[in-house]
Order: C-alpha cells, then sequence, then structure tokens
C-alpha cells in the first residue's frame, strides 16, 4: 500500500513538471536572459533552457521553490527515487509521469543544475570547508572573512563545515564547484608517500 500512495504521490508532483516547463516555453523573443554561469551535459541543458524561460516570464523564485519541493520528495522517499532512477523500467511505464524525453533519472541532476543557476544568479558563492571536526564559528568567522577579499563586487559567501575524519587534520575548502584548496594532513601524507616511493 505504501508504495502504491508513494507513486501516485510522485506521479501527481512530476506531471506537473511538464506543464510547468512547457508553460514556459515561450517562442523566440527579442528578449535575450543572461545566464549567470555555463552548464554542461544533459541536466545543464535542460536547466538552463528552465532557467532561461522561467527568466523570460520573471517567475525564477517561483519555478525554484517547484523544483525545491519536487527535490524533498524525492530525497525523503526511496521508493521514488528508485523509479526515477531504474534504468530496468520501460519509458512507456515511465511516461504516465514525466518520460516523454527519457530523462527521468536525471530530474535530481536537472534540479541540483538549476538550483546551481539560481545560486550564481543571486551572487552567491557556495564554499564548503572540510574538517576532521565541527569547527567553532569564531574559526568559520576569520575564514569567511580571509576568503571574502577574494570576491568580486556584489558576491556573497554562503559558507557550510562539513566534518569528514579521513582527512586526519587540516582543511580542504571547496570554492564553488570548480576550486578546491586541499590544506588536509591526509594529502600532504599521499604526496610524502609518493615521494618515498617514487625514489625508490
Amino acid at each position: 500500500m505504501a508504495s502504491f500512495t508513494s507513486f501516485n504521490l510522485a506521479k501527481q508532483l512530476l506531471t506537473s513538471v511538464p506543464k510547468l516547463a512547457r508553460s514556459y516555453a515561450t517562442p523566440a523573443s527579442t528578449k535575450t536572459v543572461k545566464v549567470p554561469l555555463t552548464l554542461y551535459g544533459i541536466e545543464g541543458r535542460y536547466a538552463t533552457a528552465l532557467f532561461g524561460a522561467a527568466s523570460k516570464q520573471q517567475t525564477l523564485e517561483k519555478v525554484e521553490t517547484e523544483l525545491n519541493k519536487i527535490k524533498t520528495v524525492i530525497d525523503k522517499d526511496s521508493i521514488i527515487r528508485n523509479f526515477l532512477e531504474d534504468p530496468s523500467l520501460s519509458r512507456q511505464v515511465k511516461k504516465t509521469v514525466l518520460a516523454e524525453n527519457g530523462r527521468l533519472g536525471i530530474t535530481t541532476k536537472i534540479i541540483n543544475s538549476f538550483q546551481s543557476l539560481m545560486t550564481a544568479n543571486r551572487g552567491e558563492v557556495p564554499v564548503t570547508i572540510v574538517s576532521v571536526k565541527e569547527l567553532d564559528s569564531n574559526i568559520l568567522r576569520r575564514l569567511e572573512k580571509s576568503l571574502a577579499k577574494f570576491l568580486d563586487p556584489g558576491q556573497k559567501l554562503i559558507v557550510t563545515n562539513k566534518v569528514n575524519p579521513s582527512i586526519l587534520g587540516g582543511l580542504v575548502v571547496e570554492i564553488g564547484n570548480d576550486k578546491t584548496i586541499d590544506l588536509s594532513v591526509s594529502s600532504k601524507l599521499a604526496k610524502l608517500n609518493k615521494l618515498l616511493t617514487d625514489a625508490v
């Protein structure tokens, strides 16, 4: 019974997505949309197209809210997540939900890509600081102040702290999706190990 209810919930939520996307599809207009970030892959194309269409309709925040609701349901319900990602289910079965183009399996990736566009559009720069134990607020503020010096005008840091004991000590700072500063003890040990094994 639970899987039937989950399927109905998934169907209800996901059938709104094509309507949402198609309602934003507009004929070519003279208004061009400046996309704040270049994304690659199929999910990047879908997210960029949805961003452009929603921007033309001036409904970016509404679309973001709806996509976040869908993502929350997908993250919380493993039955829905498995249904979306299961490649063994035929397109015909999934078509009753959203799979006209066979893209159900990347729904979460599309939503994440759209979220990246929205974050960049607001001038937010996500920074993840990985440490062995949770950092206290004073250290986080000092790190944030140091990192803020490298921002362009109008940008704002969004700092999160992740705990990963496997780094053994030090920090790993991930800036956006493309920059990493690895000051961890584990990476220094790996470099020393490589030097020692290469020298032999």
